[in-house]
């Protein structure tokens, strides 16, 4: 079955072109104006991924990856006309698993939903068993981890990069290793969001993120996953 995108945007001309180029190549696509409209389309038609325009006219995309991020790790790519660092880095703050600034390219939104939805799926045919480390239980099939028996609710790139970590406790990744195995390749001229997904990352899952047991910075060169037993 073709995998279902949810559009969210106020511009017909974009939901229009947008529609219809991922219409060509094979996805189904439901459109949204607004965020309440969004939210109930998530609900009943359940999505595969969300292109989510970040201004719209009754609730900010950012209000509305909140809101999901409590209950869902739904791949999620903001759509943007704010080009700053900052606004790039508040997107994913809040949950974002990546981030299109306009004008774009159409190709460069097909490549960018491609990849996130590639990260979101998993071969069962090569499926690692259950990850004990600590007080931590990572399952990568169902791309879900608890802590002291209690889920916890990551992103799908949040997933992905404590997946690479802790398979190999100890090793230190760089970041744009870290971003070649979590995010794939096309991703490498964004090295440091790398560290924005290990600061929500360490929020999630570390008691005291200051002082991290598990995912731990070795300086000048990335991330390793600590020896916890």
């Amino acid at each position: 079955m073709e995998p279902k995108i949810l559009l969210v945007d106020d511009e017909p001309e974009i939901q229009s072109l947008v529609r219809d180029y991922l219409e060509r190549e094979g996805f189904r696509v439901l459109t949204a104006s607004g965020g309440l409209e969004a939210m109930h389309l998530f609900e009943t038609d359940a999505p595969d991924l969300i292109v989510l325009d970040w201004m719209l006219p009754d609730m900010s995309g950012l209000e509305i990856c909140k809101t999901l991020r409590k209950t869902s790790s739904i791949p999620i790519i903001m759509l943007t006309a704010k080009s700053e660092e900052v606004d790039r880095v508040l997107g994913l703050e809040v949950g974002a698993d990546d981030y299109i600034v306009k004008p774009f390219s159409l190709r460069e939104m097909l490549a960018r939903i491609r990849s996130a939805l590639r990260r979101s799926g998993i071969d069962k045919t090569d499926v690692p068993q259950n990850l004990v480390r600590g007080e931590l239980n990572i399952d990568p099939l169902s791309h879900r981890v608890w802590k002291r028996g209690e889920e916890v609710q990551l992103t799908r790139t949040e997933f992905n990069i404590l997946q690479v970590l802790a398979a190999r406790p100890g090793i230190a990744y760089s970041r744009l290793q870290l971003l070649s195995r979590a995010m794939g390749e096309e991703y490498l001229n964004y090295e440091r969001s790398i560290d924005t997904h290990i600061s929500n990352l360490r929020k999630k899952i570390e008691d005291n993120p200051a002082e991290p047991v598990y995912i731990q910075t070795v300086f000048g060169v990335g991330y390793r996953f600590g020896d916890v037993r």
